[in-house]
């Protein structure tokens, strides 16, 4: 009868276990999902709505800018996925940690086959093996998963800034793809204006035929440049699609603005711009997460110098009698205390110090550069604005000129053109600083453009089924 009782309990305990659930991975489904992603999803739309401060007057959007594009990167892209899925098994880490040691139950059963006539020669014996956890290991054990956890969730933030730095960066790398094919096209039009003076001058006699060859050569120049700038075109919107997480397809009718390339913050303290990198970054708190981690992995080591306590109470029938019996065991710390784990937790408390430094050294070093570079390029910008300006000057003169019959129209031509060049010297320019500017907010992994908020970051999949195979 106590046999049948011990083996309901046990079959009690086993029908609570869990069940394997298959979740097969087909690349022809996960294929045909991401081919249907578009601007206009529905769930898209609700995520929007519940992370933008202001209300969209419509949807979708007239224009996509850099902030809802950058949330709707939030809601796609695979980036996020896996660094909420790292999270996820973070957490899981901390249920694991928090369990105690299950019991261990025995059934010893023995047949005396020289017992005494009338006496069942049958004994069963029944033992309990009960852990205990001495020395905190287990409040220890939880709080380095639970520092692990933390830092997980950090990096759900670090990698949401690479997601909208790559994002921005690519719209900025199409930005000036486009603009620089429109001016190369105007620059296109005036050359081809300028051959056929000359070409007209040459057969009146009034120029030499290098002149005109040097035009041609200069002319062809800009027509290779031209289509060398459709490639980076169709690259670029390819790349912007990318960094949403999306086909190219689907930015296709879609108006993008870049609005942001013209913004440029008044002024960036070094102080300022250091601190924001050293006290806000996701990876620099995540690292010192990492570091409490790794001091609750050595109080956990030195914890397990003291041994765990087992009760083992038992029980026998033997032969009619009924015994009980209490044992008591713990593991003796006679051939090592544990030196060697705790050396080793000391090593890794010291590496993961190391790696604290040295990540704040390269993100001081990142931003002093960044900084020191965005100096710079505003200051070739400001000399590109007045470069430009002063040749906008000169081509009115020249126009007012022309309209006087005091210069020829190879004059008035020559002065567009060079109004063109100024112009794309001044789109380098406008370029350069913007780059600058994204390495700059890349060390301090948080907009410095006050216009510019950073999205919330959304630490649980927004897409339904995200977390699995979607």
């Amino acid at each position: 009868m106590m046999l049948i009782r011990y083996l309901s309990v046990a079959l009690v305990l086993l029908a609570g276990c869990a069940a394997y659930t298959p979740k097969p991975l087909v690349p022809s489904e996960t294929l045909s999902r991401f081919e249907s992603r578009t601007l206009d999803d529905p769930g898209l739309k609700e995520f929007i709505e519940r992370n933008r401060p202001r209300d969209l007057p419509a949807w979708p959007p007239a224009q996509w800018d850099l902030r809802l594009l950058t949330l709707a990167a939030f809601y796609y892209h695979p980036d996020l996925d896996v660094a909420r899925a790292e999270w996820g098994t973070a957490k899981a880490g901390v249920i694991a940690a928090g369990q105690r040691p299950n019991p261990r139950a025995g059934f010893n059963p023995a047949y005396n086959a020289s017992s005494t006539s009338g006496i069942s020669p049958w004994i069963f014996g029944f033992s309990l093996d009960v852990p205990l956890e001495t020395a905190g290991k287990r409040g220890y054990r939880v709080a380095r998963a639970e520092h692990l956890a933390q830092a997980a969730r950090l990096n759900i933030a670090a990698a949401a800034w690479k997601v909208r730095s790559r994002l921005r960066s690519r719209m900025l790398e199409l930005d000036a793809a486009v603009q620089a094919a429109a001016l190369r096209e105007r620059q296109r039009a005036i050359q081809v204006e300028l051959v056929r003076a000359l070409e007209k001058r040459l057969a009146a006699g009034e120029v030499s035929r290098p002149e005109v060859t040097l035009a041609r050569i200069s002319l062809d120049r800009t027509i290779l440049l031209l289509r060398d700038a459709g490639k980076r075109i169709a690259e670029a919107r390819v790349a912007v699609a990318d960094a949403v997480g999306v086909p190219a397809a689907a930015l296709e009718g879609h108006d993008v603005s870049f609005d942001f390339v013209n913004e440029l913050p008044a002024d960036l303290p070094p102080a300022d711009v250091r601190r924001k990198a050293l006290l806000g970054r996701p990876d620099i708190l995540a690292s010192l997460a990492e570091y409490e981690a790794a001091q609750s992995s050595l109080q956990l080591e030195i914890a397990r110098q003291y041994p765990d306590i087992h009760l083992g109470p038992g029980y026998k029938w033997d032969q009619g009698d009924n015994k009980w019996s209490l044992g008591l065991s713990v593991t003796l710390p006679v051939l090592n205390r544990n030196e060697g784990p705790i050396a080793e937790a000391e090593a890794r408390r010291a590496e993961s110090a190391a790696r604290f430094t040295a990540l704040q050294a390269r993100v001081i070093g990142e931003s002093d550069r960044a900084l020191a570079g965005y100096r710079e390029s505003i200051g070739k910008l400001e000399a590109a604005d007045a470069l430009l300006a002063s040749q906008r000057n000169r081509r009115q003169s020249v126009e007012s000129m022309f309209r006087a019959g005091e210069a020829d129209r190879l004059t008035l031509l020559g002065g567009r053109l060079e109004i063109e060049t100024g112009a794309l010297a001044r789109l380098e320019a406008l370029v350069g600083v913007q780059r600058t500017l994204g390495l700059l907010e890349d060390a301090a992994e948080r907009p410095l453009v006050p216009a510019e908020e950073f999205p919330p970051i959304p630490t649980m999949p927004p897409r339904p089924g995200a977390g699995g195979s979607q």
